[in-house]
């Protein structure tokens, strides 16, 4: 009987691709059509020179930092301000064109493919710090500004912007994925420095989050729709201005490198110096494997074991007692005296080799690539998921350098892979799903900081669990009822 509906099977197998091939070619049909019609009327809008069907720009707008193939748009538009953005949307809508926004292409999740086609909005060309309130420590800026970019663009002010995930990202991109990075112990990740946006809806509507021009330190009037934003990596409309919170720039500041003889030491040091209520700007950890590729890379000599970078802001005075009393309880967990970078080119040059761990883990075999994967847990659980996800490395023959914002239970693997050798990255494959879940059995979360894209879409069910995706679903549906906001992200499935 079984071997007699074989054939059957066989038969309604094929009819079902053959209809999914015919269905796919008539949606690529339909949308070329709509692209035809509407190229005209996307340079009336920004000019010959704002629109690009070029194969190599629209590449170059299909890819992100991640692993994930290049999936490029059928077309790249460069708007010049929120009125154009405003425009362009209204014609994708009219003609149901997906619409994907990009700022710098620093993303690691897959963020910025185009998987559905359509109409990718680079944003580079709204590059404007608009308003500087030196007195209440508040700036908007459009998407095209960067986070170095607007640093820069402070510097005489006494102010900055702390929020540093190591690229050079685009502030806008940095609310759309809610980053974070180094400075994140002391200063909060970009959900706490947002203080309004504004939004282009899928069909062209102005939206602003928290009323038009508001910029209050803080406010309880009705739901938080920036924080609805923040993080919403483009799936629910395209962030053209963001007004974010400064702080000064401290009097004096101070790094310093300690080895210890263990995780479990570094990370109790961490929690202990925090429990202090030692207001440390940053602690980052990295590990054996770490350290010694950092040491290659950037020509440095610090020894191989884990090891915590640290930074101190604050008076010349309150330096002393936050530095004798960090020092005082790294020692009393087994951890060496401490390396100092006092001047501003020894700490920078310390920085730098923490943010080129990425390349330092590239150079650890030549002609491979990188894929840096995020999770986070509760403190008090970090040196357990650490030691278990370091001998998952080992037994799985797995190169992959630990470095991470220890101060916050959020770490990396910078797993460096054979992209030719798919026995390898079906085993990291593997090895990324099995850390996700490890960190959601500590009550930790899938991604720390990267955000979810198209890489941890699963995992985000098994984290949030059926009723809140069906929320989250639902708020899309109400804000993008027709799916075009960078579809294919965050949500698993979509219709």
């Amino acid at each position: 009987m079984l071997l007699g509906l074989c054939p059957t099977r066989r038969l309604l197998s094929h009819r079902h691709s053959l209809l999914q091939r015919r269905r796919i070619k008539s949606e690529i049909t339909t949308r070329s059509a709509a692209l035809d019609s509407v190229l005209s009327a996307f340079r009336s809008i920004c000019g010959e020179d704002g629109v690009s069907v070029g194969q190599a720009v629209r590449e170059q707008h299909g890819k992100d930092e991640s692993v994930h193939r290049c999936c490029p748009p059928d077309v790249v538009v460069f708007p010049r301000c929120v009125e154009e953005v405003s425009a362009l949307a209204k014609i994708c809508n009219k003609y149901h064109l997906p619409i994907i926004p990009f700022g710098t292409g620093t993303g690691l999740e897959g963020g910025v493919g185009a998987v559905k086609g359509g109409v990718c909005f680079s944003l580079r060309t709204m590059d404007q710090v608009l308003d500087v309130h030196q007195e209440d420590f508040d700036v908007t800026v459009e998407p095209g500004v960067t986070r170095k970019a607007l640093n820069a663009y402070l510097r005489d002010t006494g102010l900055w912007f702390p929020v540093d995930p190591g690229a050079d990202a685009s502030l806008c991109g940095m609310a759309a994925t809610s980053a974070s990075g180094t400075n994140a112990v002391r200063y909060g990740t970009m959900r706490e420095n947002v203080l309004n946006l504004e939004v282009v809806l899928a069909d062209g509507t102005i939206l602003h989050t928290s009323g038009k021009g508001r910029r209050p330190r803080k406010s309880a009037a009705g739901y938080n729709l920036t924080n609805l934003f923040v993080g919403s990596e483009g799936t629910l409309g395209i962030i053209t201005k963001t007004t974010l919170r400064l702080y000064g720039v401290p009097e004096a500041v101070v790094s310093a490198v300690c080895s210890f003889p263990s995780v479990q030491a570094a990370v109790d040091s961490t929690v202990q110096v925090l429990q202090a209520g030692v207001p440390i700007a940053r602690i980052e950890f990295l590990d054996d494997v770490m350290i010694d590729a950092c040491n290659r890379f950037s020509s440095l000599s610090y020894p191989v074991t884990p090891t915590l970078f640290l930074e101190f802001h604050g008076s010349e005075r309150s330096l002393e007692e936050q530095v004798q009393t960090t020092e005082d309880i790294t020692q009393s967990n087994g951890g060496s005296d401490f390396q100092w970078a006092r001047d501003a080119e020894t700490r920078n040059r310390l920085w730098k080799a923490r943010h080129d761990a990425w390349y330092a883990a590239l150079a650890l075999r030549s002609g491979c690539k990188a894929y840096a994967t995020d999770v986070c847990v509760p403190l008090s659980l970090l040196p357990q998921v650490i030691v278990e996800t370091k001998e998952d490395l080992i037994e799985n023959r797995l190169t992959g350098p630990i470095a991470g914002h220890v101060g916050d239970g959020n770490f990396h693997c910078l797993m460096v892979v054979d992209p030719n050798d798919p026995e390898e990255l079906h085993r990291v494959h593997l090895f990324t799903e099995r850390l996700a879940r490890r960190a959601l059995a500590m009550d930790g979360t899938c991604t720390g900081e990267h955000g979810v894209g198209l890489g941890k879409r699963a995992l985000l069910c098994e984290e949030m669990g059926p009723m809140a995706i069906q929320v989250m679903q639902q708020l899309k549906n109400a804000l993008d009822p027709k799916n075009l906001m960078n579809p294919g992200k965050i949500l698993y499935k979509q219709y």
